[in-house]
C-alpha cells in the first residue's frame, strides 16, 4: 500500500483518513486548521442533507453515512446519539428528495398550528467537538498522522515527495489549493443555550431554523449568508435566530445563552469527488460534511485502490 497525504482535517478529512488507514495506508493528514478549528467544529450537527448536489449521489453518500453514524452511537465516546425530531414546511409538500436513505420517515398527521406539512425520523445527533477528537483519537490508533501545514498549493505526487496519492478535502480552501472559483462560503451563524430539557430536534423546513439538542446544550440557527467571509459573530443576527429558535420551540425562553459559533460552509454547484491523475478531490459539501462524510470517505477510498 502507498503513502496517502489528506489535506483537510475536518470531519470529511478525517473520515476519509480513517477509512484509507483502514485498508492499509500509510496516510498522513496535513491543514492548516486543526479539527477543533475548523467549520465542522461549529455544525450542530445532525444527520440532514443541506446544500449538497447532485440528489443522486447525495442520497447514496447520506445512506451509507446514516448507516455508520447509527453504528458508532453504540461505540462510547464517540459523541454520537440518536434522537427522534421533525421537519416542518408551511405549505403542502411531497417527501423530501432524500427520502429513500431514510427508512424510518413517517408524516406528521397533525402538524403544528402554522405549518401544513412535516414528517418525522430519526436521526444521529453528533457532539463535533467530542467526535472530532474521536476520529483524531483513531486516526492515531491506525498509525496516521496529522500535521498543521498551511500550503500554498497541493503536494506534488511523485517519486520526488515519496507520496503516492493526494487526497483534497481543504473544503472553503478548495478555492485556491484546487484553483476552484466555484467553491464559495455559505456563512453559518450558531447560538449555544444551556439545556432546558428539550430532547426532540426540530427543523424548519422554509429556511435554515432549527433546534438541535445535544448532551449538555442546544444549538440553535441560523443562517446562509452566500458569499460571506466573516467568522465574527453578528449581534443583531443572533438575536433574530434566537427570535426564530423560540419561535419554533417555545421552551427555549429565557434559555441562558452559552456562546456564539460562525462557520464558513463550502458550497458548490455539485460536491466534487473524482480522481484526476494522483489527485482525488473531495469538496463541496456545503452544509453536510457530517451527513456525507463516510458515504464520501469510502468512495475515496475505493478511488485511491
Amino acid at each position: 500500500m502507498g503513502r496517502v497525504v489528506v489535506v483537510g482535517a475536518g470531519v470529511v478529512g478525517l473520515s476519509c483518513a480513517v477509512r484509507l488507514l483502514e485498508a492499509g495506508h500509510r496516510v498522513d493528514v496535513v491543514a492548516r486548521d486543526l479539527p477543533l478549528e475548523t467549520t465542522s467544529a461549529v455544525a450542530a450537527a445532525i444527520w440532514y442533507p443541506y446544500r449538497a448536489l447532485p440528489q443522486e449521489r447525495v442520497t447514496a453518500w447520506s445512506a451509507t453515512c446514516l448507516d455508520e453514524l447509527v453504528r458508532l452511537a453504540d461505540v462510547p465516546g464517540t459523541g454520537v446519539r440518536v434522537q427522534e425530531g421533525d421537519e416542518l414546511v408551511r405549505l403542502p409538500a411531497p417527501d423530501p428528495w432524500w427520502r429513500s436513505a431514510v427508512p424510518d420517515l413517517t408524516r406528521l398527521s397533525s402538524p403544528p398550528a402554522g405549518y401544513a406539512d412535516g414528517w418525522s425520523f430519526a436521526a444521529p445527533v453528533v457532539e463535533m467537538p467530542v467526535y472530532l477528537r474521536w476520529l483524531l483519537a483513531r486516526v492515531d490508533e491506525l498509525g496516521g498522522t496529522v500535521t498543521r501545514l498551511n500550503l500554498s498549493a497541493l503536494p506534488e505526487p511523485g517519486p520526488a515527495s515519496g507520496v503516492d496519492v493526494v487526497v483534497s478535502c481543504a473544503g472553503i480552501g478548495s478555492r485556491l489549493l484546487a484553483s476552484d472559483r466555484t467553491v464559495v462560503p455559505v456563512q453559518g451563524q450558531v447560538v449555544r443555550l444551556a439545556q432546558v430539557g428539550i430532547s426532540r430536534w426540530v427543523i424548519d423546513g422554509e429556511g435554515p431554523t432549527y433546534v438541535v439538542p445535544r448532551e449538555h446544550d442546544v444549538v440553535v440557527g441560523g443562517t446562509a449568508e452566500e458569499g460571506e467571509w466573516s467568522r465574527t459573530p453578528d449581534p443583531l443576527v443572533a438575536e433574530q435566530v434566537l427570535a426564530r429558535a423560540t419561535r419554533l420551540v417555545p421552551q427555549l425562553a429565557g434559555a441562558r445563552v452559552l456562546g456564539h459559533r460562525v462557520g464558513l460552509r463550502p458550497a458548490r454547484p455539485s460536491v466534487r469527488l473524482e480522481r484526476v491523475g494522483d489527485v482525488v478531490h473531495c469538496y463541496g459539501h456545503g452544509g453536510a460534511g457530517v451527513t456525507l462524510s463516510w458515504g464520501c470517505a469510502d468512495e475515496v477510498a475505493s478511488l485511491v485502490g
